[in-house]
């Protein structure tokens, strides 16, 4: 199988630590960390994908929104930059050891944050960030 990610999630799953808008997201984003943890693969979507599922119920997703478009589209631009490729729609990522501690990496200085900016999250992403990623869900097969 292969998880189905919008580019900005590339970015969240660094710092997944069990955190989330509802228990619905947090219990299948878990399920979900557990599979890339054992290194199935990422298919970039365009749109809600794998872990907005549970959200998608609401009344008005922010999901669907005009900012999280946004937001996927620099958080893509940012990991096309770093991976020295240009990556889009459809292509299929492996998230080894390498692939996880270059992000990470580069998160942790903020060359990949642009799209993190407003971010509800930002503040406690920062903190993950700079506790080495301490207790992150993901990790490399």
């Amino acid at each position: 199988m292969t998880v189905r990610l919008r580019a900005h999630h590339l970015l969240c799953m660094l710092t997944f630590v069990g955190e989330g808008y509802t228990s619905a997201f947090t219990d299948n984003y878990r399920r979900i960390a557990e599979r890339l943890s054992e290194g199935e693969e990422i298919k970039l979507v365009s749109g809600p994908d794998d872990i907005c599922a549970p959200l998608l119920g609401e009344e008005e997703p922010h999901c669907l929104k005009a900012s999280v478009i946004e937001r996927d589209a620099v958080a893509l631009a940012d990991i096309s930059t770093l991976l020295g490729e240009e990556i889009g729609i459809g292509a299929v990522l492996v998230p080894d050891a390498g692939l996880l501690a270059k992000l990470r990496r580069n998160f942790a200085g903020g060359e990949i944050r642009h799209a993190c900016l407003g971010c509800e999250w930002g503040e406690l992403c920062s903190r993950i960030a700079a506790t080495n990623f301490s207790g992150v869900l993901i990790k490399a097969a």
